[in-house]
């Protein structure tokens, strides 16, 4: 039993850590110049009634944040923060460098001008994860009438991780000043780093910045992002183990940046007269830390209380049963919300009676979770469909929508189930095995020339197999530890290029760009045979084939175009565009699932590919980088599009 709360209890730890390592760095800093800390303390009271106030609102208004909504809120609040944990970086900086005797007086009166600056970046601090917590507490509530597991464990992670804090900033008060200072604020632009990768991750999510599916590494394959220490890095990170292209570059182009600047040795020019201070009541700080929290909390469930200009409907997901309680409702614009009480998450989809044709979908509903669709439904016959892995496959009752013409007809995206995709899988898998049967001759000849000595043919020889290879498009460890020992990389390996588990196509060609074709004899006939042991255990997971439309080329997008692959021949733009044959034929397989769901996606998406090939011809990396990431975007549709949502 007590095991539910564990999640909660790492996640609770998590969000107190960020919360209190900024917060507790603020406190101690103020405190060593000798000054109070209460604006500190009014930036977190008025952080602390904006989430109550949140969550509130969500419990007794049971209104809701769309995942859209979530994420911009999340990106614009990070975002905001970064400014102004940036400032009092250097800020601090400054009062470091002043606690030399005579100067001590100028800290207190620096304090002073940044009161203001200080309540707001405490805010902000405790605000971007107060309101995460508070959206996450809220989910919990939901299913607390099974048990308070959830909840507890949550108070535990969050005590715990406020204690250590506290022993932090107690731990700090013995420490020199400018020593203390120093290390902090490095530990500051760490955090700030990871805030603003995570800033940006969210309004991609939003799709307010581009680039979402250009992924520079994804780690979610080799860790559980589910184990407590991986939650515990990210919570103090912020850095998650799947992140695109755009987040890393931003992460390390502040990290730089500020290290670079803030580790600069300071001017010694005298710092200019600070200007006179016009004080400011100390309770118009507490009363704007108490007004302005309730105001936004007000404003907030103004917004998201239901409108009467629609019907409102509730269904609920148990473990014995998919929205047993569904029994209609009113004609046109419905919202209709879903209540996850199964104890596990799932898909769950609204379907239409007649062909099972999907109107709206709610993926990864979590157990206790709460989350709604509107949808203009004219009049007919609807039920759900309840994907919980593990725990739940039905279809509900079928109930009538009735009263009024409602709106046009619905656009229903036809189900896709295992049969549907066997016919296309085998084709490919057909595709596979002439590619296995040529590749292996390849392999052959390649391990000829390499016998004979003649290093021009074998490099043509390697060219030929490498390009058939891509053919197949292997993307993501398609052929697991076969796929590896054939076309590896040494990146990673203890020893490098010279670690004997580098072996296969690349260790061939590293050899042979590099004056070592005498000692690549062995190389070449292993890689003949790992061709054909592969060849002969050749499988295909018919449910892949969707993901292979867009991972072939993502693959060669976070590999080949960064250089990663490259071994000194120099073939970069030759291997992508055999990624782009091996990703037309899976569009070849795929196209009559497509067209009867989404008519001119191939289309489009062909034209895109097309550009790509030619400018592989041009040899112009920016511009083979920004169309193959566009190519990737139009791509990435299809595994939701032919998702197996039926068996």
């Amino acid at each position: 039993m007590w095991v539910d709360g564990l999640p909660n209890l790492v996640i609770g730890l998590r969000e107190g850590l960020e919360i209190g390592l900024v917060v507790g760095i603020l406190l101690a800093a103020v405190r060593r110049t000798g000054k109070g800390v209460a604006p500190i303390w009014l930036g977190v009271l008025a952080a602390g009634l904006l989430s109550l106030g949140f969550g509130a609102v969500l419990v007794f208004s049971r209104a809701e944040l769309t995942i859209t909504a979530q994420a911009v809120f999340g990106g614009l609040l990070s975002l905001v923060a970064i400014v102004l944990v940036t400032w009092m970086i250097f800020w601090m900086r400054r009062a470091a460098r002043g606690l030399s005797g005579e100067l001590r007086e100028k800290i207190g009166h620096a304090a002073e001008i940044g009161a203001g600056a200080l309540a707001t970046t405490a805010f902000l601090a405790v605000a971007r994860e107060g309101l995460e917590t508070a959206l996450f507490l809220w989910t919990t509530v939901q299913a607390s009438g099974d048990t308070i597991t959830p909840l507890v464990g949550a108070a535990v992670g969050l005590t715990a991780s406020f204690l250590l804090c506290w022993l932090i900033v107690r731990a700090s008060v013995r420490v020199n000043l400018g020593v203390f200072f120093s290390r902090t604020a490095v530990l500051l632009i760490v955090i700030a780093a990871g805030v603003l990768a995570y800033g940006v991750g969210e309004l991609q999510t939003a799709g307010i910045v581009p680039g979402r599916g250009w992924i520079a590494f994804d780690l979610s394959t080799v860790v559980s992002t589910d184990s407590w220490w991986v939650s515990l890095i990210s919570g103090i990170t912020n850095l998650a183990p799947r992140m695109t292209v755009l987040q890393v570059a931003v992460y390390l182009a502040y990290l730089v940046t500020v290290l670079v600047v803030f580790l600069r040795k300071p001017s010694a020019a005298a710092a200019p007269a600070s200007p006179p201070v016009r004080r400011v009541p100390r309770w118009v700080y507490a009363a704007a830390a108490v007004v302005l929290p309730l105001l936004a909390v007000g404003v907030f469930a103004l917004v998201t209380s239901p409108s009467g200009g629609g019907s409102s409907t509730q269904v609920t997901v148990t473990a014995e049963g998919c929205a047993q309680d569904w029994t209609g409702t009113a004609a046109g614009s419905s919202t209709i919300s879903v209540i996850n009480k199964s104890g596990h998450g799932g898909e769950i989809y609204l379907i239409r009676a007649t062909d099972g044709g999907v109107i709206g979908e709610i993926e990864g509903l979590g157990p206790g979770t709460r989350r709604s669709i509107t949808v203009d439904l004219p009049p007919g016959q609807y039920g759900w469909r309840c994907l919980v892995p593990g725990e739940l496959d039905q279809v509900s009752p079928v109930a009538a929508v009735t009263g009024g013409s409602g709106g046009p007809a619905v656009p229903a995206v036809k189900p896709v189930s295992d049969k549907d995709l066997k016919g296309p899988a085998d084709s490919f898998t057909s595709y596979l095995s002439d590619k296995m049967s040529t590749l292996d001759a390849q392999a052959g000849d390649l391990a000829a020339k390499i016998q004979a000595g003649d290093v021009d043919g074998a490099k043509a020889a390697w060219l030929a197999a490498q390009l058939t290879w891509e053919r197949l498009g292997a993307a993501y460890g398609q052929f697991e530890d076969l796929g590896v020992a054939i076309d590896g990389l040494p990146q990673g390996l203890p020893q490098g290029v010279a670690d004997p588990g580098f072996t296969g196509l690349h260790r061939i060609e590293y050899g042979l760009w590099h004056g070592q074709t005498t000692a690549l004899a062995p190389v070449a006939d292993k890689l003949r045979q790992d061709v054909q042991t592969l060849h002969q255990k050749l499988t295909f997971d018919p449910t892949d084939l969707p993901l292979r439309a867009h991972e072939i080329l993502e693959d060669a997008l976070r590999r080949t175009l960064n250089g990663q692959t490259d071994q000194g021949s120099n073939t970069t733009f030759s291997l992508v565009a055999a990624d782009v044959e091996a990703t037309n034929a899976v569009l070849d397989r795929l196209q009559p699932l497509l067209d009867a769901r989404k008519p001119g996606l191939v289309a489009a998406a062909r034209t895109q590919l097309a550009a790509v090939t030619a400018a592989c011809g041009t040899g112009n990396r920016t511009v083979v980088d920004a169309r193959v990431g566009a190519a990737v975007e139009t791509l990435s549709a299809i595994p939701t599009l032919l998702e197996v949502r039926a068996s």
